[in-house]
């Protein structure tokens, strides 16, 4: 009875554009508009993720989840890169691997082990995609320990040590693609059974889900765009730092799609999707958004950005793998488990509000 009313809810993606075109200055009405503009969106896309993970395997639905929900990041994040706004940058790619990995995978196990004991999902997947958030992160603690330990003579080669560091992270991803979704797609198929579908009506067709998915991602993009200017402007209002507004407030309203995503199949107790979604998406913004913007950044931005994250975002993201890997690799989930990756991303969000701005 619910859904028919959530596609009225549609009614606000014009009506978002109207006032953010109209009324400049009404930020908070504006943030408002399009936070309900995006749920019916959400919704969507949940719906062609599930018909297309029917259709291609779990993990390659995972897979393309996770890259149209980052599509609209790395657009967004090429558009300030333009601006040479590196450090905002910077602070989205930080909240975004934090974001999937402890909020949106807490979330998908604490909203899955509500429903059952325990839930499972293949432990070699895991292990795998753990391996690869380690790896990513070697690559990002690397150029930040060489920067911090190093001195201002060796500042001159930053750029170019993330350059070739960036070009070894797209060969690995590429390679963990061929892994995953040819050599060994066995291991990312899924183990658990998932509840029946058979009330969802008939299964959509490739082009349908695909398509949906597409036009979908595109307006969440828009309305992630004119929510994520309002919502500077109002945290600011309230006394927020743009630290704390770039690696949690708009790292949850630009993820807010893959989050709702990722619980809805955890509820149905399909975890190797809601996994691939969650760590996946962590995955290809380290080891491939966050490349290709280096790489790109030589050809559009003022300068060639580097990999130098500050010490507060290289201890978030390193500690936020450790416990993810801690906790993924048995196979298996529960409600526990997801409260204490939300512990862990709380504590997150605390160090970067009371984080100072000259920190940054």
């Amino acid at each position: 009875m619910l859904k028919p009313s959530l596609d009225w809810l549609l009614v606000f993606v014009p009506a978002t554009v109207v006032l953010h075109s109209s009324q400049p200055d009404s930020h908070l009405a504006t943030f408002a508009c399009a936070c309900v503009a995006i749920l019916p969106l959400a919704g969507w896309l949940g719906t062609a993720t599930e018909h297309l993970a029917e259709r291609t395997g779990e993990g390659i639905g995972g897979l393309l989840n996770a890259t149209f929900g980052n599509a609209a990041e790395l657009i967004i994040a090429l558009a300030a890169l333009q601006k040479g706004l590196f450090s905002v940058v910077k602070a989205s790619l930080t909240g975004s691997i934090i974001g999937n990995i402890l909020l949106v995978l807490g979330a998908s196990f604490l909203a899955g082990g509500m429903k059952y004991q325990t839930q499972r999902f293949s432990a070699h997947g895991a292990r795998s995609q753990a391996t690869m958030l380690t790896l990513a992160m070697i690559a990002l603690i690397v150029p930040a320990a060489y920067h911090y330990l190093g001195g201002l003579n060796l500042a001159k080669h930053e750029a170019d040590l993330s350059f070739e560091i960036s070009i070894v992270l797209l060969v690995t991803y590429a390679l963990s693609l061929v892994f995953s979704l040819r050599t060994h797609k066995q291991l990312f198929s899924g183990t658990a059974e998932p509840e029946d579908h058979g009330n969802h009506g008939p299964k959509w067709s490739l082009s349908r889900s695909i398509g949906t998915l597409a036009v979908a991602t595109a307006l969440i993009a828009w309305m992630s765009e004119i929510l994520v200017g309002s919502v500077e402007h109002a945290a600011h209002q309230l006394g927020m730092t743009s630290v704390f507004v770039g690696v949690i407030v708009v790292a949850i309203i630009g993820n807010a799609a893959e989050h709702s995503t990722a619980i809805m199949v955890a509820r149905k107790n399909r975890m190797d999707l809601a996994l691939g979604i969650a760590v996946g998406s962590s995955i290809q913004i380290a080891l491939f958004v966050a490349p290709v913007l280096v790489v790109v950044s030589r050809w559009i931005a003022p300068r060639t950005m580097d990999l130098v994250f500050t010490p507060a975002e290289v201890v978030g993201m390193a500690l936020s793998v450790v416990i993810t890997a801690q906790i993924a690799s048995d196979g298996e989930s529960n409600w526990f488990e997801g409260a204490q990756l939300l512990a862990v991303y709380l504590i997150m969000a605390l160090l970067f509000y009371f984080l100072p701005e000259a920190a940054h």
